[in-house]
């Protein structure tokens, strides 16, 4: 069969090649450009706990190593602290801050030593044409050639040839906010925490300086963004160094400190997103489908997730032909999460950016605006947290033993430790993105016991059969507990790492049940009698 083609060789398109890759599916990413990313310290990214996992599984990288973890948050306004939150040293909630183009790099190694993953640069897209049984892509330029596919994702950026060429709409809002951007070495007393300051004390010469961020880098450098007034107006050079030197003045209480200036510019946010997702055997995913960014949320992460999402159902299709169900639900569940991302920036903006309202006449309006603004820089609450599929086609329904835990269904799971089938202790993250349902016993004590014990006694056996008959590949894993999951439950998890459902003890029928509403629907009445036959000859 033939691969799957990846258009754009960013942060996303790499993400969801090596996704594919690692769930045995070939792919081709076409690069228009020569293969390398341009080195611009001030162009950063900060991951979440779920998205950082993500790429670390992929790459095999610690990139803790790489970037850095806020040792804590704390938010400012004019001169009192208003907020302050501390990460334990190695606390995988702390965000990760890191320069785009080392990300980059990391993605492209991991993919030089994958033979499943071809990079074709110097290859830009100009037509698409789809048939039934696949896609055809043509590149112009050297590599000006026909390019056969199972299936085409576009990721390739905000100005998407895909998105265009597959003739899709893509409203929404222009120039939600511009921030002036400097990436700097330079002593801080901030010791490793990322800072919010608003509204600070000092007079800048240039636009209102009302809103400043400052985000640690490795190397004593960090990224320091000041948020612009609405317009156009030109950040000259000179602008910038008078809002660097006002603002190293302002907090460390001295003249200006010494700093070396590494890398500068604008970065202006647009919310956008594509009317639709899919057109046949075409997709789109990261800035191709949705762009946002403002309070100080990340659309990368939602880019990764997207990839994260489209991956195990390409790989699905993939192997065992297409679902139509399956692949729709990748529209249906990311762009309804993105979606309600924007909503929720949205009605915010204009309490936190409009002059006047509510902030005048409302007790303890500003601690509200700051904790808001906290949320979308740590990536929690409803402008920063990541989606839930609560409402998604897949999520099955009525399910008898049903139960309820600490992780709504449709949410990411906990990462908690797990027992693999081969006796090993591992982390359940560490399990996901292989293409396989992940069936989880909660077994208080069976840590303490060999597993040659523990896999022959008590309900083992019989989980083990049902495991074996589900209509899709399936890993049995053992957690000693999980939040809020009473002994001898069993969580069922999809490869991205969201929750299907939580069942009282070992319920074959809802097992099965589950499994299938996450593929999409019914499988074929012959396969379903062969599992079923097969779940009762291993339960006996």
């Amino acid at each position: 069969m033939d691969p799957v083609i990846v258009v754009g060789a960013g942060p996303v398109g790499l993400t969801l090649a090596l996704a594919l890759a690692r769930q045995d599916v070939p792919a081709v990413v076409l690069d228009e450009g020569p293969g390398k990313d341009e080195v611009r310290p001030a162009r950063t990214v900060v991951l979440r706990e779920d998205t950082a996992a993500l790429l670390e599984r992929l790459t095999g990288v610690a990139l803790g190593d790489h970037g850095v973890r806020w040792a804590g948050w704390r938010s400012v306004r004019r001169k009192q602290v208003i907020g302050e939150i501390a990460f334990d040293e190695g606390d995988p909630a702390a965000p990760l801050h890191i320069a785009q183009h080392v990300l980059t790099t990391a993605l492209r190694a991991a993919i030089a030593e994958e033979p499943r993953v071809k990079i074709a640069v110097d290859s830009r897209l100009d037509s698409i044409e789809q048939e039934r049984s696949g896609v055809a892509a043509h590149t112009r330029g050297p590599q000006g050639i026909w390019w056969r596919g199972s299936y085409l994702v576009g990721c390739d950026g905000p100005r998407s040839t895909v998105r265009k060429l597959q003739d899709i709409r893509f409203p929404g809002r222009t120039a939600v906010e511009r921030h002036a951007v400097a990436a700097l070495r330079v002593e801080l007393p901030l010791e490793g925490r990322a800072l919010l300051h608003r509204m600070p004390p000092w007079r800048s010469s240039g636009p209102s300086a009302g809103e400043v961020t400052a985000r640690p880098l490795p190397d004593g450098v960090w990224r320091l963004d000041w948020l612009l007034p609405p317009g156009k107006e030109l950040v000259t050079p000179e602008i910038v160094v008078a809002r660097i030197r006002e603002t190293l003045t302002g907090w460390t209480g001295e003249s200006t400190p010494a700093y070396d200036l590494l890398d500068t510019g604008v970065h202006t946010v647009h919310h956008r997103l594509a009317r639709r997702w899919r057109a046949g055997r075409v997709f789109v995913a990261g800035d191709a489908a949705h762009l946002l960014g403002a309070l100080g949320t990340q659309g990368l992460d939602e880019g990764l997730r997207d990839a994260d999402n489209l991956a195990w159902k390409l790989a699905t299709a993939w192997h065992n032909g297409p679902h139509e169900a399956l692949l729709n639900s990748y529209q249906t569940e990311r762009r309804a999460a993105v979606a309600a991302r924007l909503r929720a920036a949205d009605q915010v903006l204009p309490v936190l950016r409009g002059s006047g309202g509510l902030r005048h006449y409302v007790p303890g309006a500003a601690r509200g605006h700051d904790a808001l603004l906290t949320d979308g820089h740590l990536g929690r609450g409803p402008v920063g947290r990541p989606g839930s599929y609560a409402d998604s086609p897949l999520a099955p329904r009525q399910l008898e033993g049903e139960i309820t835990v600490e992780t709504p269904v449709g949410a990411p799971v906990a990462d908690v430790r797990v027992t693999a089938e081969d006796g090993s202790f591992v982390q359940l993250r560490d399990r996901m993105g292989r293409g396989a349902l992940l069936v989880v016993l909660i077994a208080p004590g069976t840590g303490v016991w060999d597993r040659k014990h523990w896999m022959s006694a008590g309900v083992m056996p019989r989980l083990a059969a049902a495991v074996t008959a589900l209509p899709h590949r399936a890993e049995l894993l053992v957690a000693e507990t999980y939040p809020g999951a009473p002994a001898h439950s069993v969580l069922l998890v999809r490869p991205d790492g969201h929750l299907v459902t939580a069942l009282s003890g070992v319920r074959p029928a809802d097992l099965y049940a589950a499994a299938e509403a996450t593929l999409g629907g019914a499988v074929k009445e012959e396969e379903r009698e062969k599992k079923e036959a097969e779940a009762g000859s291993g339960a006996r």
